[in-house]
Order: structure tokens, then sequence, then C-alpha cells
């Protein structure tokens, strides 16, 4: 399938990713990307950024030699009701943000109790993607995730690095298969994201390809074939906010 995005990568202002801004777009473009979405950590993770980072993204050009600039951030889910944690008045002036659950930011809790975590940050309009929901290190009712995430116009992540078999995330391969049956069935569309943390994996979606490969998910409901796809989600959910927030 024609794969032209990636919006889940970090630069160097997620102080354990590698490269910088410059060497992340450069990438990019040499590999022939129409968008590329930066989504740094946001403060919860260890050695990430202040939250003030986020709030001057309008010096960033959202075109750069006719490749496509999102800036975003990954958003941490800090409680089982969803919440995150960069506030709305910051949330606003970012493009996009993904939401994940980390085991740096929030302890693992019951199926019930992760389930509630990711559907709680649907419901904040600046949410576009829920990172790697399929890791089993926090075990959640997939196909209610599914259900929500196509009532609420929500991306659920592909994510490639989760594939990897030495990564951290052992197991993401076997969930996945319950999680793309679930958008199947309900329609809910999904988005690869490399999570890359060097600039040699930016647009790196071959893992995510290959699950979804082995899984028949029709490409209609993968949105990394167009750019006006991801903008159209991304504007659908911005409008979502009430005024001013």
């Amino acid at each position: 399938m024609k794969d032209i995005l990636d919006v889940h990568v970090h630069t160097t202002a997620s102080t354990h990713a590698y490269s910088t801004f410059g060497e992340v777009i450069a990438m990019a473009k040499k590999k022939n990307l129409e968008l590329l979405g930066i989504a740094d950590h946001a403060p919860s993770v260890p050695g990430s950024v202040h939250s003030f980072y986020f709030v001057n993204f309008k010096m960033i050009p959202r075109e750069i030699d006719g490749l496509k600039i999102a800036m975003g951030s990954e958003l941490n889910i800090i409680d089982y009701s969803g919440s995150t944690d960069l506030p709305a008045q910051i949330l606003k002036k970012i493009d996009y943000a993904i939401a994940s659950l980390h085991k740096e930011c929030i302890t693992p809790g019951s199926v019930a109790e992760n389930t509630a975590a990711i559907i709680g940050a649907m419901r904040n309009p600046h949410v576009v993607i829920i990172g790697h929901p399929d890791n089993p290190q926090f075990p959640a009712d997939l196909d209610a995730i599914a259900r929500a995430a196509a009532d609420n116009k929500v991306l659920l992540e592909v994510n490639s690095s989760s594939y990897l078999p030495k990564g951290h995330r052992i197991g993401s391969a076997e969930n996945a298969k319950l999680m793309l049956a679930a958008c199947k069935k309900y329609g809910a569309a999904v988005i690869m994201g490399s999570d890359a943390h060097i600039d040699l994996d930016v647009g790196n979606h071959k893992l995510a390809q290959k699950v979804l490969a082995e899984n028949n998910f029709p490409e209609e409901l993968i949105v990394n074939s167009s750019v006006d796809k991801f903008f159209e989600r991304m504007k659908y959910r911005k409008s979502l906010a009430p005024k001013g927030a």
C-alpha cells in the first residue's frame, strides 16, 4: 500500500531519542514522505522537556521544501480516568496529540482500569491517536477500545517498534490480531507509526505493515496512504474542543 506519512517521531527534545529536528526532517525527505509529524514526549516521561517547549510551535513552518510538518506531542495517560499531562491551554497550541500508557507514568492496572484509561483519553478533543494500544504491559478490552475509537473517530496506532523481536512490548503482535479484528468489526481506522527515536527509523513501518498484512486489514481503514485523511481526522477532533479550550 501507499505509505506517505509518519506522525510518531521523536527528536532530541525527548532526551532518550538521538536525532535532531533537522535530522529527522532530512530523513523524511530522503524517504519521500509527504508528511512528518514530530510528537515528542510530554513532561511526565523522565528526562523529557518542560511543558513550555510545546507553546512556541508557531515558529516552526508547516511545510519545508515540500514536506508537510505537523507538530504534536505524545501525551502520557496519568490516571484511570484518562487524564493526560498537558493542560488544554497548551494542547490548543499544538497540531495533534497521541495519548499513550507508559509504565514510567502510570502503574498498569486491571483490564477494566486500563480500558477506562484509554477510552477516557479519547474524550480529550486534542487526542487524535491512541499510541500502542495493543501493549500487553497494559492488558485491556481491545474490542471496547476499537468500538470507542470508531465512535469518537480516534485513530488506533499500529506501532512498528512494538513488534521488534527484542523490543520492550513483547506480545503486541498477538494483541494486534484482536485489536485489528475489532477494528474491522466496528470500522475503526488505524495509523502506522514508527515511534522513531533515531532518524534511521523515520517512516520505518515494515513490521507494522507485516502485522496488517497477516491480519488482512483493509487498506481503506489505514490513513497512512493520504495526508488529507490524517488532516481531516485531526481537524475533526480539534473541532470538538470548546471555544478557548
